[in-house]
């Protein structure tokens, strides 16, 4: 693969990224909107979140072996197809009042979301070791400024009062734009990378011997933890400020565009940082930030010290998911490893948030985060297991 391929990959990899990151804090920032026009509870929000959580689930235990069968091209294309249709159904749920159209509609764009991230993953895990640079908190970050972008158009679009057919009108147009222009230069490394190693048995038997692996189960727990960490705030973050903290609707978004700006710095900076810290060293950072964040949202009663607070959040719970996914590549069967680490990390990411909304329904949405400081801290604990493998390799790349 010569440089302009390399380019061309890396792009196309950045720009599918962008687009799930997007399209899911586009219908993020519009929540409030939503559990206001149906009339529901924060128990029953919690329970129509559950949707995309039920999409994403499934597919997310479906994807290894979807890409095992199809390949990688094929799979992100029926992504693209579920996320799009997912975005048309929850418009006309909306339009219609309907609390069951949302759920279907979050079931299909859970799908979606996840067929192209585990994809994203696989394929940028794989691309990462050919290319023997460090991009996989640069295509996160990609995820992340997609999610920043989403969210600072859903409010202007809020603030100046757009309708909502409009706003998902032109999500659904630079879906389109993006995919039709960065699929056809997608790499297949993974594929590659399959066929020069040697394994035996079929996917499931090759899940089941690297899951004997203590060291990628550590990393299972830390990527639990912070996918966690991130998935609660992109699905409660909006309605927290709101019923926690007693800001306004468009308070509330500018506060959750803060946590994506977080996330998005975090990530963005963090190739250039862990190049010269070492892997261990900024997980443990980023764990403790996310901590102290979590914390001062929680216990604070000031609602301006809690919404400057979400900055550390956004910041800490930023570089988790690339570091302990590039860790968990490293050695024999990294396709079959990553995509191990991605769905454990996905799972965290989109099926443990809709769970707080029933502890919030009682104790409030602030004691809902208390769970998740409680999984960040283990995370501190545990991420010594990303350092090994990743020292070895940087060290052969000087």
């Amino acid at each position: 693969m010569n440089l302009q391929q390399q380019l061309r990959g890396k792009w196309a990899i950045y720009g599918l990224m962008f687009l799930p990151g997007f399209t899911w804090a586009s219908w993020v920032s519009r929540t409030p909107f939503m559990r206001d026009i149906l009339h529901a509870s924060t128990e029953m929000m919690g329970l129509i979140l559950f949707g995309f959580s039920c999409g994403s689930m499934l597919c997310v235990l479906l994807a290894g072996k979807l890409i095992a069968h199809c390949g990688t091209s094929r799979v992100m294309r029926y992504g693209f197809v579920l996320l799009l249709s997912g975005v048309a159904v929850m418009l006309a749920a909306l339009l219609l009042h309907n609390a069951y159209g949302v759920f279907a509609s979050l079931v299909l764009l859970g799908g979606g979301t996840a067929l192209i991230d585990v994809v994203i993953n696989v394929e940028g895990a794989a691309f990462e070791r050919l290319i023997g640079k460090s991009i996989m908190t640069t295509i996160h970050g990609f995820f992340s400024f997609g999610t920043l972008i989403g969210a600072l158009s859903g409010l202007a679009m809020t603030a100046a009062d757009i309708s909502i057919s409009w706003h998902f009108a032109a999500v659904v147009l630079v879906n389109l734009l993006i995919v039709s222009t960065a699929l056809r230069h997608l790499p297949a490394t993974s594929g590659s990378e399959r066929h020069e190693q040697d394994h035996s048995g079929g996917f499931l038997a090759q899940v089941g011997r690297e899951l004997r692996d203590r060291q990628l189960l550590i990393l299972g727990v830390v990527i639990l933890a912070m996918a966690l960490a991130e998935g609660s705030a992109n699905d409660w973050l909006p309605l927290l400020m709101i019923d926690g903290h007693n800001l306004n609707h468009t308070q509330s978004t500018l506060v959750y565009a803060g946590f994506t700006a977080g996330m998005t710095v975090g990530r963005f900076l963090g190739g250039y940082v862990v190049d010269r810290v070492g892997r261990v060293l900024v997980l443990r950072a980023s764990a403790f930030s996310a901590a102290l964040g979590l914390a001062m949202v929680i216990f604070s009663n000031n609602q301006w010290l809690a919404a400057a607070a979400v900055l550390f959040w956004g910041i800490g719970a930023s570089l988790g998911f690339p570091l302990t996914v590039s860790a968990a590549g490293d050695g024999q069967n990294s396709a079959v490893r990553v995509t191990i680490a991605a769905t454990l990390g996905y799972l965290a990411f989109l099926v443990g948030p809709p769970g707080l909304g029933f502890i919030g329904e009682h104790a409030g949405l602030r004691m809902a985060m208390l769970p998740v400081l409680v999984m960040v801290l283990l995370a501190l604990v545990c991420a010594g297991a990303a350092g090994s493998r990743y020292l070895k390799k940087a060290d052969q790349s000087v």
